[in-house]
C-alpha cells in the first residue's frame, strides 16, 4: 500500500524523521519497500495567471500570453497547451528555474515571439507520469506563490509490503492507530457525523447469502452534479497514494478506501430495478465489468443483483450497465461486510485483482460500514451536492463475525519472549492496540477488536507484544548452555536406520506433495473419502493424499519419460485419512513407502538380466522389517488391495493388525497412470515398525544339532507359511531352525497337491538329543501337519 508521509501525519505526528518513520514500520513487520518524493526536484515555479491569451501569428498550434506572477511587468510566454486561457491559474517555470532532469529555462523566441517563462504540465514537474495540457489550478491560487509550498511538495509516498494477516493497516486509519501505538501517541482521527436524510427515497435490500455477506448498508442521493470536480486536495492524495483521479464519486469512494480502508462502491440508481439482492451467481449467468470484458460468473460468486439481473461482483469489480457515467443524476452507494472466505480466490479465478478484492479477502473491519457510508455522503454532497436519503441497512448478526476473547499468560509471555516487560507496559501495548484489556491474577484477558482478524490465540498477543515492545528493545542473552544427557530408548527405532536399509538395497529417497490428483488417486484408491482443499495450487494438486502410491507413481512417470529403465524409489511421509474422532477430523500417520520397476539389475556382463516380481520386493520388505528383530511379530496375508493386482498382492500384518500392504499396480492401471511397464509397491506404517525386541543373551549350547528332512503332500490351497507357523508351534524349543527348500509339482503328484520339501534342525542345550528323541518331535509334527492340513508323508 502506498501513502504520502504527510497525509499519515495529520492523523499522528510523532517527532521522528522520515528514514526513522520507515524503519520503524519495518521493525514493527509493515515492510517498507520504497520511500520516493512526491514530485520531481525542480525550483523557480510559481503561480501566475493568464492575462492574456492569443493566437500565435506564425503557428497554429502555439499561443502567446501575457502571464502575472506578482511582479511588476507581465510575463510574455509562448504556450503550445490547447486548454491555455485567459484567467486561468497556472504553474508558470520563471527564467532561471531548474525543472526535473535539470532542464533550465531561459529567455527564447518562438517563431519570433518573446517567451520568458515556461506554462508548466504535471508532467513536466515530475508529478505524473502524462498529462492533457498545461496545470490548472483553483481560482483562489495565491499568485506568486511557490508551487512546492502550494502543492506541500515536501512529503514522500511511502511503499508498504503488508502481510496478509494486517488487512487492518490497508488505509490511513489504521496505519496511523499502529505508528501512535509505536510511539506512545494518542492518534487524532477525523470526526464523522451523520448525515441527516433531506430526502425519503430508499432501495430495499434483501441477504440471500447472508452467511457471505452479513451486513449491507445502501444510500440513495440524488441531483448530484458529475461536472464538478474533485477538489485538488484529495486529487493529490489520491496520486500520491499510487490512484488516478476518474470522476467526483469515484474518487470519493476511493478516498474513503484509503482513508478508512473500506472499499465502497455507487451505482448509477437508474440502473437498478427493483431493490438489491445480494446471492450467488447463477448456471451459465454472465455479466459485463466496467472494463468493458464479459466475465463467464461461477455459482461460487458473489454478485450483487437487483430484482432482474447482476449489477457486480460483490467486493470484486462493478458492472458497466450499472456503473456511474456521464448523464448519471442519482445514485445508491454501497457499505458492506463480506466474509473473507466468499472473496478470497474468487478475483484469481477471474484473473482480476482489485484494491476492493484485496481487502475484502483479507478482512474488513466488520463494525466500519456506517461510518464509511456517513463519510462518503458528507464528501459527495460537499462536492457533487445533491439530497440524501436514510441508510437502508440489512444485517444478519447471527452470520456477522463473534467477538473473540483471548487469555495472555504473565509466565507464558516471559518464557517465548525471554525477557520480563513490566505489566503496565504489556496493558499499555495492548489497550494502545484497541484491546480492551482487563489484568488479573498474572493473566490478561483482552477483547480482541472487530478490525483485528488475526488476533485469536495467546500466541498472537505475544507476538503484539514483541513488536509494538521492539525486537531490539529485547536484550541479547546467551542461551544457557547446560549439558544433559538424551533420554533415548534402546528399542525405538529411528527413521534414518530404515533409510539407510532402504539405501544399501539400491533405492533412492523421492520427497513428493502432500497434495495429488484426485482422479488419479482415485484410480488407486477408489473406496477412500479423500479430502479436497478448498483453494488448491492447482486441479492436479487438490486433494491430500490418503498414502504415498500417488506421488511415488508420479515421481516413477517422470524419470520414466527421461529413458530411466530401472527406478527404485522410497518416501517417508504423512497421509491423511478423514477420522471424525481424531483433532480437526483428521488423522496423520506417518509411513513408509516403496516403488520398484525394471530390472533387478543394472545392466551386468555377469548378472543375467532378469525384471523384477513382487518376491524381491517383499525381500526389501522383510529387511525392513528384520531390523524389528521380531520376526514373530509380522505376517504377510494374501488380500487384495486397492489399486493392486488381485494376484499379486498381500497384506502386512503385526501383532494380527494390519499395518500396510505390497503388490503390484493393477494391469488395468497402467494405461491411465502412464506406466510402460509393471510396477511394484509397499507400505508400512511407521509406528508399527518403531520398536524392535531387544537381544537377550544366552548360552551357547555344547551339543550337535540335528537335521531331519521330511516330504508332505498338501492340497494346492494350502499356505505354505501356515504351514511353517504351524510346525513352530509343535516343535518346541528343540527346533532352532525351520527351512522350506524345495516346492514340486508334476510327476508323482496328484493333480492340486504339491510336495513340500521342509529342514528341521534340533538342538538342546543341556545333552546330546538321542534318537528316540528326535523321533518324538519329528513324529508331533507331522501328526499335527495331518490334523490341521490333511498333509501326509510323501513316500
Amino acid at each position: 500500500m502506498k501513502f504520502s508521509e504527510k497525509w499519515l501525519r495529520e492523523w499522528v505526528n510523532p517527532a521522528i524523521d522520515t528514514d526513522a518513520l520507515s524503519e520503524q514500520l519495518s521493525m514493527a513487520g509493515l515492510e517498507v519497500d520504497g520511500v520516493d518524493p512526491v514530485a520531481g526536484d525542480f525550483d523557480g515555479v510559481v503561480i501566475g495567471e493568464v492575462v492574456e491569451c492569443g493566437q500565435h501569428p506564425d503557428a497554429d498550434k502555439l499561443r502567446v500570453t501575457k502571464v502575472n506572477v506578482g511582479e511588476e511587468e507581465l510575463l510574455d510566454i509562448v504556450c503550445g497547451a490547447a486548454n491555455c486561457r485567459a484567467g486561468l491559474k497556472v504553474a508558470v517555470a520563471k527564467v532561471g528555474a531548474v525543472l526535473p532532469g535539470g532542464f533550465k529555462i531561459k529567455k527564447a523566441k518562438l517563431r519570433g515571439q518573446p517567451s520568458h517563462g515556461m506554462l508548466c504540465a504535471f508532467e513536466e514537474l515530475g508529478m505524473a507520469e502524462s498529462s492533457d495540457g498545461i496545470l490548472e489550478l483553483p481560482a483562489d491560487a495565491a499568485i506568486g506563490q511557490s508551487i512546492r509550498e502550494y502543492f506541500q511538495l515536501d512529503d514522500v509516498t511511502i511503499d508498504v509490503d503488508l502481510t496478509a494477516n494486517r488487512s487492518d493497516c490497508l488505509g490511513i486509519k489504521g496505519l496511523a492507530r499502529e505508528v501512535g501505538v509505536l510511539n506512545g501517541i494518542d492518534v487524532k482521527e477525523i470526526e464523522i457525523n451523520t448525515v441527516e436524510p433531506t430526502i425519503d427515497d430508499k432501495v430495499e435490500i434483501e441477504l440471500v447469502d447472508s452467511d457471505a455477506c452479513p451486513r449491507y448498508l445502501g444510500r440513495v442521493i440524488k441531483g448530484i452534479n458529475l461536472d464538478a470536480e474533485s477538489p485538488l486536495w484529495m486529487v493529490e492524495k489520491l496520486r500520491r497514494s499510487g490512484i488516478r483521479s476518474i470522476d467526483p464519486v469515484v474518487d470519493v469512494t476511493n478516498y474513503v478506501l484509503l482513508e478508512l480502508g473500506h472499499p465502497m462502491h455507487a451505482f448509477d440508481l437508474a440502473a437498478i430495478s427493483g431493490g438489491i439482492k445480494v446471492r450467488k451467481a447463477q448456471q451459465n449467468e454472465e455479466l459485463v465489468l466496467l472494463d468493458g470484458n464479459t466475465a463467464k460468473l461461477n455459482t461460487s460468486t458473489l454478485l450483487i443483483a437487483d430484482h432482474e439481473k447482476a449489477l457486480a461482483m460483490a467486493g470484486i469489480f462493478g458492472g458497466e450497465a450499472s456503473g456511474v457515467k456521464e448523464g448519471t443524476q442519482d445514485i445508491l452507494l454501497e457499505s458492506a461486510f463480506f466474509n473473507p472466505l466468499a472473496i478470497a480466490g474468487q478475483a484469481r479465478s477471474y484473473g482480476l485483482h482489485t484494491d476492493a478484492s484485496h481487502r475484502y479477502e483479507r478482512g474488513v473491519d466488520y463494525q466500519l460500514q456506517r461510518d464509511a457510508m456517513e463519510r462518503a455522503t458528507a464528501l459527495l454532497l460537499e462536492i457533487v451536492g445533491g439530497e440524501a436519503g436514510p441508510v437502508v441497512e440489512a444485517v444478519s448478526e447471527a452470520d456477522l463475525p463473534a467477538s473473540k476473547s483471548v487469555a495472555l499468560r504473565r509466565e507464558r509471555l516471559d518464557r517465548v519472549i525471554g525477557y520480563h516487560i513490566e505489566d503496565a507496559k504489556v496493558t499499555d501495548i495492548l489497550t494502545r492496540l484497541g484491546l480492551d484489556v482487563s489484568f488479573e491474577s498474572g493473566q490478561w484477558q483482552a477483547q480482541v477488536p472487530s478490525y483485528r482478524f488475526d488476533i485469536s490465540i495467546e500466541e498472537d498477543l505475544i507476538e503484539e507484544v514483541a513488536r509494538v515492545f521492539g525486537y531490539n528493545n529485547i536484550p541479547n542473552v546467551a542461551p544457557t548452555a547446560a549439558l544433559k544427557m538424551t533420554d533415548h530408548q534402546e528399542a525405538s527405532v529411528p527413521v534414518a536406520r530404515f533409510r539407510n536399509e532402504l539405501v544399501a538395497r539400491g533405492y533412492q529417497e523421492a520427497i513428493t506433495y502432500s497434495f495429488v490428483d484426485p482422479k488419479k488417486q482415485a484410480l488407486l484408491h477408489p473406496s477412500s473419502d479423500a479430502l479436497v482443499l478448498p483453494h488448491p495450487i492447482s486441479v492436479e494438486m487438490s486433494a491430500m493424499r490418503v498414502s504415498l502410491m500417488p506421488g511415488l507413481v508420479n515421481a516413477l512417470v517422470y524419470n520414466q519419460n527421461r529413458q530411466q529403465s530401472r527406478i527404485r524409489f522410497f518416501e517417508h511421509g504423512l497421509k491423511f485419512i478423514k477420522d471424525e474422532s481424531a483433532e480437526n477430523g483428521v488423522r496423520q500417520s506417518a509411513v513408509l513407502g516403496g516403488i520398484v520397476y525394471g530390472n533387478t539389475h543394472n545392466e551386468h556382463w555377469g548378472i543375467e538380466s532378469r525384471k523384477v516380481d513382487f518376491f524381491d520386493i517383499k525381500g526389501d520388505v522383510e529387511a525392513l522389517l528384520a531390523v524389528c528383530n521380531d520376526p514373530a511379530r509380522f505376517s504377510f496375508k494374501a488380500e487384495a488391495s486397492d489399486g493392486l493386482h488381485p494376484g499379486q498382492s498381500a497384506a502386512i500384518y503385526a501383532d494380527g493388525v494390519k499395518v500396510g500392504f505390497i503388490g503390484a499396480i493393477h494391469p488395468q492401471l497402467q494405461k491411465s497412470l502412464e506406466l510402460n511397464d509393471t510396477a511394484y509397491v509397499f507400505e508400512v506404517e511407521v509406528d508399527a515398525i518403531a520398536q524392535r525386541k531387544l537381544p537377550e543373551a544366552v548360552s551357547i549350547s555344547k551339543f550337535p544339532s540335528n537335521r531331519r528332512d521330511i516330504a508332505i503332500l498338501v492340497a494346492d490351497d494350502v499356505k505354505i507359511g501356515d504351514i511353517l507357523e504351524s510346525i513352530e508351534k509343535v516343535g518346541g524349543n528343540q527346533l532352532v531352525d525351520l527351512n522350506l527348500f524345495d516346492v514340486y509339482k508334476g510327476k508323482g503328484i496328484e493333480p492340486d497337491y504339491k510336495s513340500l520339501a521342509i529342514a528341521l534342525t534340533l538342538q538342546n542345550v543341556d545333552k546330546t538329543l538321542e534318537e528316540k528323541d528326535i523321533n518324538e518331535v519329528v513324529d508331533r509334527v507331522v501328526a499335527e501337519l495331518a490334523k490341521q492340513f490333511n498333509a501326509s508323508l510323501r513316500d
